[in-house]
């Protein structure tokens, strides 16, 4: 996907996120993250667009503390939110594309890894806000889960502290029903090891609709369908919270 894409998905994403936290209400209960409130939702998910908006901004190529959020409740927090989001897409939509900061995976350039990242924060967010308002859930679109996917799997979980591993070599496999997308995922003792498309054998596979198979893999929602060893489908739901 575009940066231009991205960018679009974080700023409807933001913007139902801050619908769904003010019809909630600060203080209901997070479906989805059980110890969180929609207040824990809306300052986390706030200090996370402005240190995403400061690497970009200023250029910033060290890692940065995250930063306190202010100490707001009810509207004034959702508004803050709002304007923490609005910041954010404000400053990467400005930004030119040869823009050089910090990122923390792998990207065509740093830009593009913040719109990719930040567009895929606040989705995932948004739904934690849409569980605590209650009622159906906004949909995802099938390539931007998909490419959801291939973040999480090709990005996050190549990192040294992925927690999804086995003792002996396993191989699970990720496929999207509805969309041409499928990773295989080597497990073993060091972190998993992803390519897109079918590669050997698997003993496991994870499948569904990218929408559905998204949420499932950040642990929003079960894992549509799991075939082979199911074992693996439970090591992911227990080891992969990011």
């Amino acid at each position: 996907m575009e940066i231009a894409e991205h960018l679009e998905i974080l700023y409807a994403e933001g913007q139902l996120l801050a619908r769904a936290a003010d019809v909630a209400g600060p203080g209901a209960k997070v479906v989805t993250c059980p110890d969180w409130t929609v207040r824990d939702l809306l300052r986390h998910t706030g200090a996370v667009h402005r240190w995403a908006a400061a690497y970009v901004a200023e250029g910033h190529d060290d890692r940065l503390p995250l930063g306190d959020p202010p100490e707001l409740d009810g509207a004034a927090l959702v508004d803050w939110y709002r304007q923490a989001h609005g910041d954010l897409v404000a400053t990467l939509r400005a930004a030119a594309p040869d823009t050089r900061c910090w990122a923390f995976l792998p990207a065509p350039s740093p830009l593009a890894f913040w719109a990719r990242r930040q567009a895929n924060e606040t989705a995932i967010h948004r739904v934690d806000a849409e569980s605590a308002r209650g009622g159906a859930p906004s949909p995802i679109g099938t390539e931007f889960a998909a490419d959801g996917i291939d973040e999480l799997l090709r990005g996050f979980h190549a990192r040294s502290r992925s927690r999804v591993r086995t003792p002996e070599p396993r191989v699970l496999r990720v496929r999207a029903t509805d969309a041409d997308a499928v990773w295989t995922v080597r497990l073993s003792q060091e972190p998993p090891a992803t390519v897109q498309g079918e590669d050997g054998p698997a003993d496991c596979e994870l499948s569904g609709p990218a929408e559905q198979l998204y949420l499932a893999l950040w642990n929003r929602a079960p894992i549509p369908q799991v075939t082979g060893d199911t074992a693996l489908g439970r090591l992911w739901s227990e080891t992969s919270g990011v």
